[in-house]
């Protein structure tokens, strides 16, 4: 059971650097770093298309990845 889990949690890894490297930049141009993104605090809009898809997908995979290492923190400590 522990090498399954351990083995699941490795997958996962893999999958949430992937995840995050796939997601579009939100940054438009040079200028955006001087501001630090301020113009689009009050303007923001909610994902469409592939972005949400992504965000939902790094967002089950984390909170699945986190799970599984508390399972499995459990598993060691018996």
């Amino acid at each position: 059971m522990y090498n399954l889990i351990l083995t699941l949690v490795l997958i996962l890894s893999v999958l949430m650097v992937i995840a995050v490297l796939m997601q579009p930049s939100k940054q438009n141009s040079a200028a955006s770093a001087f501001t630090g993104g301020a113009d689009k605090l009050f303007g923001k809009q909610k994902a469409r298309g592939f972005e949400a898809v992504m965000q939902r997908a790094t967002a089950i995979i984390g909170a699945t990845w986190m799970v599984l290492l508390f399972v499995l923190s459990l598993l060691s400590s018996k």
